[in-house]
C-alpha cells in the first residue's frame, strides 16, 4: 500500500511539473518543441495532442524528415520519428529482421493478443501464410464481391433512398463502418451482424472498437506508469478500454462457438481445409489451423486472429472512404471526372453500375477513380504511423544512430505531406498524380506510398480493400450526390486509426433529384 501511495505522489508531482511547463509555454510562446528539464518535450506534445498527426508532420518537415523526441527523464518515452523514404525502405524492407515491432508494442496493443497485426516470429509467419492462402483462393474475390454487392443493394441503397426522400442527415463514416463491419464478419465468421439496417441500431461492438483505439492512442503519449495506474484504478480511457475489451471478446467468442457448432454438424473430413460444402469457409479453415498450431487454447488463437482481421477490414477501409468522399465534396471537378468515367466504361440502363464490377479486369477500367483513391490514401492513410524497435544497434540511411531496443516511430501521415517527396503541390488533392501520359495507373514504390505498409509486412488485404472501396465509391457516385453539412467540423480523431473525430455529417440526393435546402 505504501508503495502505491509513493507511486501516486511521484506521478502527481510529474503531472504538476508538466502542467507548469505547459503554462510557461503559453506565456513565453516557446519554439515548436522545447526540451524542458525532467519532462522533456512532453508538454509540447500534450498541448498538440488534439492535432498530433499534423503536429508531427510540421516538426518533421522542419527537421529534414527525421527527429529525436525526448520524453520525461524517468518515463522511457524517447523515440526517433522519421518519414524519410530511405529510412522507411531500410527499416521495412532491407533490414527488416532487425526491426520488429518490439516489446513496447505488445504492451500498448495488448488487446490484439497474437493476431497478425501484433504477432512476431513463427506466429506471424503462420498468420501471413494462412491469410495469403485465403486471399489467393479462387473463390475469395468472388465471395467478397458477392457479399459487398448484396450489402450495397439491400443495406446501403434503402438507407440512402430513405435519407434522400426525407432530407435526413447521416454520418457517412458510421455508414461505412457498419457496411464494412457486416462484410468482414460475413466473410470471416460466416455471420452478418446486420448493423447496416434502416434504423441504424446501436451496436456496442462498434463503440467498443472506437473506445479501444482511442485508449491505445493515448498510451503512446502517456508514460506507461500513468496509463497502467489508470487501468489498475479503473478510470479514464483505460476504463473504457476494459469495457470495450469485454464487449469485443464476448462477440467474437460467441461467433466462434456458433461456427464450431455448425462445423461439428457437418462431415468435413473429405473437404479441403478452406472449403465446406464446396464453398470458401475461412472461419472453418482457421479452426483447423488453430487446433494444429495452438492445441491447448485454439479459441484464443481464433479470437486474436479474427480481431486483427476485423479491425483491418472494418476500420481502415471505412476511414479511407470517408476521407475520399470529404475530398470529393471539396473538389467537385474530380467527382465529375469520376462520374464521367463510370458512365463511359460501365454503361447500363438495366443493371446498376456496381453490379458490373464482377472482376478485376472491369475495375481496371476505372483509372481516374483508382488515382483519386490513391491520392486520398496518400493524404489520409488509415494507419497514420507504425512502431519499430531494433534488436541491435544500427545507423539509419539518414545518419541517425539507433540503439538496441530503442523506439522508432514511422509517420505515414507526415510522409504524404513532404514537399521533398511529392513536390511543391504535396498538399493538393490531384488524382492526375497517379496517371501516366498514356492514361494508365502510375505505380509508386511502397516505401514512398506507405498506406499499405511495405516490405514483408506489406498489407495482404490491399487488393481486397481497393476492391471494396471501388465498388462502394462507384455505387454511391453513380446514383447519388453527397453534400457535407455546412460548418460540420472535419478533423482527424485521437486514434490509432485515422478516423474523423466528429464523423462525416452529410445530406444525400439521387442524381435525378436536388438536395433539399440545408437551412445553413
Amino acid at each position: 500500500m505504501a508503495v502505491n501511495v509513493g507511486i501516486e505522489l511521484v506521478l502527481l508531482a510529474l503531472s504538476s511539473l508538466i502542467f507548469f511547463c505547459i503554462c510557461m509555454m503559453c506565456r513565453l510562446k516557446t519554439s515548436l518543441l522545447t526540451n524542458w528539464p525532467l519532462v522533456g518535450m512532453t508538454p509540447s506534445v500534450l498541448m498538440n495532442v488534439h492535432r498530433i498527426h499534423d503536429f508531427c508532420a510540421c516538426f518533421l518537415g522542419k527537421s529534414n524528415m527525421t527527429f529525436q523526441f525526448i520524453g520525461p527523464s524517468l518515463a522511457n518515452l524517447n523515440l526517433l520519428c522519421t518519414c524519410d523514404p530511405a529510412n522507411m525502405n531500410y527499416i521495412l524492407s532491407k533490414n527488416f529482421t532487425n526491426y520488429p515491432k518490439g516489446p513496447e508494442f505488445g504492451k500498448i496493443f495488448d488487446i490484439l493478443g497474437e493476431g497478425i497485426l501484433s504477432a512476431e516470429g513463427h506466429t506471424w509467419e503462420v498468420h501471413r501464410s494462412t491469410t495469403m492462402s485465403f486471399f489467393n483462393h479462387a473463390q475469395f474475390y468472388q465471395t467478397l464481391q458477392k457479399i459487398t454487392r448484396e450489402k450495397v443493394e439491400k443495406g446501403l441503397v434503402p438507407i440512402f433512398d430513405h435519407a434522400s426522400t426525407h432530407g435526413i442527415e447521416m454520418d457517412l463514416l458510421d455508414i461505412f463502418q457498419r457496411i464494412n463491419f457486416d462484410n468482414i464478419c460475413s466473410l470471416l465468421l460466416d455471420y452478418d451482424p446486420q448493423s447496416l439496417s434502416l434504423d441504424l441500431p446501436y451496436d456496442p461492438v462498434h463503440q467498443g472498437l472506437m473506445d479501444a483505439q482511442e485508449a491505445v492512442m493515448y498510451r503512446h503519449v502517456l508514460p506507461e506508469s500513468i496509463w497502467k495506474l489508470q487501468s489498475w484504478i479503473g478510470v479514464g480511457k483505460e476504463k473504457k478500454l476494459s469495457k470495450a475489451w469485454e464487449c469485443i471478446d464476448e462477440f467474437i467468442y460467441r461467433c466462434i462457438a456458433r461456427k464450431r457448432q455448425q462445423v461439428e454438424l457437418k462431415n468435413t473430413e473429405h473437404m479441403s481445409a478452406a472449403e465446406v460444402d464446396g464453398k470458401l469457409d475461412i472461419s472453418a479453415a482457421y479452426m483447423k489451423i488453430a487446433e494444429k498450431e495452438m492445441p491447448g487454447n485454439p479459441d484464443k488463437f481464433l479470437r486474436d486472429t479474427m480481431l486483427s482481421l476485423i479491425l483491418g477490414g472494418r476500420d481502415t477501409t471505412s476511414a479511407g472512404l470517408s476521407w475520399f468522399f470529404w475530398l470529393l465534396s471539396r473538389h467537385p471537378l474530380v467527382e465529375s471526372k469520376i462520374l464521367e468515367e463510370i458512365n463511359t466504361n460501365l454503361p447500363s440502363k438495366e443493371v446498376k453500375s456496381w453490379m458490373l464490377l464482377n472482376n478485376k479486369e472491369e475495375m481496371q477500367k476505372l483509372v481516374y477513380l483508382h488515382g483519386a483513391l490513391c491520392e486520398s490514401l496518400r493524404l489520409y492513410p488509415p494507419i497514420p504511423f507504425n512502431h519499430k524497435s531494433p534488436t541491435e544497434s544500427d545507423i539509419l540511411p539518414s545518419g541517425h544512430r539507433v540503439e538496441k531496443d530503442s523506439k522508432i516511430l514511422l509517420s505515414y501521415y507526415a510522409m504524404g505531406r513532404m514537399e521533398s517527396i511529392w513536390g511543391k503541390d504535396c498538399l493538393e488533392f490531384k488524382p492526375e498524380r497517379w496517371i501516366t501520359e498514356q492514361g494508365r495507373i502510375r505505380h509508386q514504390p511502397s516505401y514512398k506510398f506507405v498506406a499499405f505498409n511495405a516490405g514483408p509486412r506489406f498489407c495482404l488485404g490491399k487488393d481486397m480493400a481497393l476492391s471494396q472501396m471501388k465498388i462502394l465509391a462507384t455505387a454511391i457516385i453513380h446514383a447519388y450526390r453527397i453534400e457535407v453539412v455546412k460548418n460540420h467540423p472535419v478533423v482527424p480523431s485521437d486514434s490509432v486509426v485515422l478516423d474523423m473525430k466528429y464523423g462525416l455529417k452529410i445530406r444525400v440526393a439521387k442524381r435525378s433529384a436536388t438536395l433539399p435546402d440545408s437551412g445553413g
